[in-house]
Formats: structure tokens, sequence, C-alpha cells
């Protein structure tokens, strides 16, 4: 099961997207053949890649922050 598809975060597997729909569009037969597998394969690994970028920048972003709050804190320890 994957997360809501279109939305802001996930613009980079749009093509994967559509190509899943698309697949999913000619019918159940198609479906429960597993012929839209290998479309689904690709785009739990598109979403898992934008997921692990967006994961890398959040990290990033809060070492940063908790960096700053270090300081912060050390100075005003140092001015007590």
């Amino acid at each position: 099961m994957h997360p809501h598809l279109h939305t802001k975060d996930n613009t980079a597997c749009e093509a994967v997207m559509v190509a899943l729909e698309e697949c999913h569009a000619k019918g159940f037969m198609w479906k429960s053949m597993g012929m839209c597998n290998e479309a689904k394969e690709e785009l739990t690994a598109c979403l898992r890649m934008e997921r692990y970028k967006r994961q890398s920048k959040n990290r990033n972003n809060v070492a940063d922050s908790n960096a700053k709050i270090r300081q912060i804190w050390k100075e005003i320890d140092e001015n007590k």
C-alpha cells in the first residue's frame, strides 16, 4: 500500500505513477494476472528513493538546528 501518490513530495515519480494507473485501467484481469507488478515495483522503488532523500534532508536540518541550540545553551551557561 502506498501513501497518497499525487503530492508535492512525489513529483519525481509522476511518470511511474501514470504508467501504473494506465496498467490498472486495463481492467481487473490484467491486474489480477500480475501484469502490473513491474510498474508497481518501479513505483515502490521510486517512492522509497524520494522518501530517503527527504529523510536525509530532514536529518541534516535537525543536526544544524541542534548545533545552534547547543551553541546558544553554551553561551547561556558561560554568561551565568
